[in-house]
């Protein structure tokens, strides 16, 4: 398991925290948690103009990894052919967890049927047919940075939390 460096993000119109200053930050376990919960995730991607793409998947957090399925011809794949970079961010506003990260497309098909299996225990069913038919791609986005916001903490400025992942 990756364990990220915590701290809290860039946020210069916020309190200035004085240097080493951590209290309130949250664990990566509460990421995490809300990640694998997740049952719907929004994905941002880039047009090859620049223009921003935003939509819902499906996904799963496996392996120290967002992984999500799309077919070929789909906005979304035709930005990340252009652009690997993408932002992907958990269903609740109120505790988002928001992926940066870089994507890369999977076509190792024992990976792929051992992720159709973990796909199939989250969301029910059998999506392996349903991928195979529509010539479905599956990607793996490799967190670079993650942010978490809780607008539960007794202190909102001081709960906003970054992690951030050693370059590989």
């Amino acid at each position: 398991m990756l364990e990220p460096k915590v701290s809290h993000p860039y946020w210069p119109d916020a309190l200035e925290k004085p240097s080493g200053a951590n209290s309130g930050l949250k664990p990566w376990s509460w990421a995490l948690e809300r990640l694998e919960q997740s049952h719907n995730y929004w994905i941002a991607t880039s047009r090859p103009d620049g223009r921003p793409h935003l939509m819902l998947v499906w996904g799963l957090w496996w392996e120290d990894a967002f992984w999500f399925s799309t077919g070929p011809r789909t906005r979304k794949a035709k930005n990340l052919a252009s652009n690997p970079r993408c932002a992907v961010g958990t269903e609740k506003a109120d505790e988002a967890v928001i992926v940066e990260g870089i994507v890369q497309e999977v076509t190792d098909r024992v990976v792929w049927k051992q992720l159709v299996a973990v796909y199939n225990r989250k969301y029910g069913g059998d999506v392996g047919p349903l991928l195979e038919s529509s010539g479905g791609s599956v990607y793996r986005v490799t967190p670079q940075t993650v942010f978490g916001q809780d607008e539960h903490a007794e202190n909102f400025t001081d709960a906003v939390t970054r992690w951030t992942f050693a370059k590989s």
